[in-house]
């Protein structure tokens, strides 16, 4: 095998894995002079997607290759969800990314595997080349307890999850109420429960877990983990906080996202500073057209500068987490009518995508109105932007609960979006609350003050500094 560090980092679809795999291979690179290949497997439908894969080639950090998506439409149904796809795609897949990995020049071979989480069958792919093996899961340590524990919770509680009148408790970490369960645990019966009970059954089978967080932001959970006598006896293998990896601002000159084109930068930089609330559910988060329709209204009856990210309204998050930035629908025939000519001087609203972490960045930005996911999240967090938090699947409702009620760097509605509509009302006290009244200054102070938390623990000796250097390299005479 090469004397040079080799990572293979297996990469299943959708943009929020894609993103904090690329962070994490620049960081290999750059920190610990790996070599990186990529194996991913693109959504078969996603514009925005291949292109990002075709813009990560510049500058060339690493190798990216790409696996043919396989057919799974024998092995699932038309209605299948999110998880169950994901899990069912990456499994199929195992035999090309064999193939790939064993029919490289033998000294080319990598030293270390590193799989996401709905690839952790391919861990055995490390073991037969006799490497160390990663599980990469970018989310918070949080979410990593409950998946580990759920199989104790698959043999301990009875019935659904959601019906549980008692919090759902980790050993040594804050309960998980059962309305904020993940979405795997909505359906007991639902293929994508079994498929996330075997994720859980699997992660001992590796050699440790690498998560997209840091330890002053989660230092109980994360000792929980490493805890012997509590989850750790459970997890059974070490943990390494190496986060936040988030992607990095693009240059002024940057053409890559189109956004400069569009004058949304120019717009900004006219705008006072932190006075204007960023509105942008995520490449996959749609939402109903009577519930589109209130947040309009919120965001005028708030009188508040807004560039608003809309999207045509969707049946569902599964439907469009294969299909984001391929819609092309004029917003004006979904927003409420006269809304775009009335909001004109106050607000910008951008159909389908713009480059989230160029607009969080920006002076002008003062809240960001978001759907949780853990990538954006972190992405507010470094740019010490409050946030309104808007859960809508996946594990973004445990995501809202940390960032409100244990961070305190946000706000939310009194009832989650996905169980009711919640009112213009309720919305335009939401965003007044961040972006102008009292209580929000103290979510501004202490969001910035996790920022620099965040800037210490990647700083030369910082805690996810010295996490990553910790993981082999499969080649410990270059250790």
């Amino acid at each position: 095998m090469s004397s040079q560090p080799h990572a293979a980092i297996l990469c299943s679809p959708g943009l929020g894995h894609l993103i904090p795999t690329f962070e994490l291979a620049k960081r290999l690179v750059t920190h610990r002079n790996f070599t990186v290949t990529i194996f991913a497997i693109p959504s078969p439908t996603s514009k925005i997607e291949s292109e990002l894969l075709k813009a990560a080639a510049t500058p060339k950090f690493f190798d990216i290759i790409e696996l043919p998506p396989p057919d799974i439409s024998g092995c699932v149904g038309p209605d299948a969800a999110i998880v169950t796809l994901l899990t069912v795609m990456m499994r199929e897949a195992r035999p090309a990314f064999r193939s790939a990995i064993l029919g490289m020049e033998y000294s080319l071979r990598p030293t270390v595997l590193i799989v996401d989480l709905f690839s952790i069958e391919s861990l055995s792919i490390g073991d037969e080349l006799g490497i160390p093996k990663y599980v990469y899961v970018a989310c918070t340590a949080w979410f990593v307890a409950l998946t580990v524990y759920v199989p104790v919770f698959d043999k301990e509680v009875e019935g659904e999850y959601v019906d549980q009148t008692e919090p759902l408790r980790i050993p040594g970490c804050k309960p998980v109420q059962p309305e904020d369960v993940v979405d795997p645990m909505l359906d007991r019966i639902d293929q994508q429960y079994l498929e996330y009970v075997r994720i859980g059954t699997n992660f001992p089978k590796s050699d440790g877990i690498l998560m997209n967080t840091w330890e002053d932001l989660e230092h109980k959970t994360i000792d929980a983990l490493r805890d012997e006598g509590l989850l750790g006896r459970v997890a059974k293998v070490p943990v390494y906080p190496i986060g936040p990896l988030t992607r990095q601002v693009q240059s002024a000159g940057s053409t890559s996202t189109g956004i400069r084109d569009k004058g949304l930068f120019n717009w900004l930089d006219k705008q006072p500073c932190e006075s204007v609330i960023f509105v942008s559910l995520g490449s996959g988060g749609t939402v109903s057209l009577e519930q589109m329709t209130e947040m309009a209204w919120g965001l005028e009856l708030s009188q508040q500068r807004f560039i608003w990210v809309v999207r045509p309204p969707a049946r569902s998050a599964d439907a469009a987490f294969f299909t984001s930035g391929n819609q092309d629908d004029d917003p004006s025939t979904y927003l409420p009518k006269g809304f775009l000519t009335r909001t004109h001087d106050v607000g910008l609203v951008v159909p389908l995508w713009v480059s989230q972490v160029d607009i969080l960045s920006h002076p002008s930005i003062g809240g960001f109105w978001s759907h949780c996911g853990w990538n954006s999240s972190l992405e507010s967090i470094t740019n010490g932007v409050p946030m309104m938090v808007w859960p809508l699947y996946a594990e973004q409702r445990m995501n809202a609960t940390m960032l409100t009620e244990e961070l305190g760097v946000a706000v939310r509605s009194k009832v989650l979006p996905s169980k009711k509509v919640v009112g213009r009302e309720e919305i335009k006290e939401m965003v007044r609350k961040i972006m102008v009244d009292k209580d929000g200054q103290a979510i501004r102070g202490r969001v910035k003050g996790l920022k620099l938390s965040a800037a210490k623990a990647w700083s030369v000796g910082g805690s996810s500094y010295n996490a990553l250097s910790q993981i082999s390299c499969g080649n410990e005479r270059k250790c």
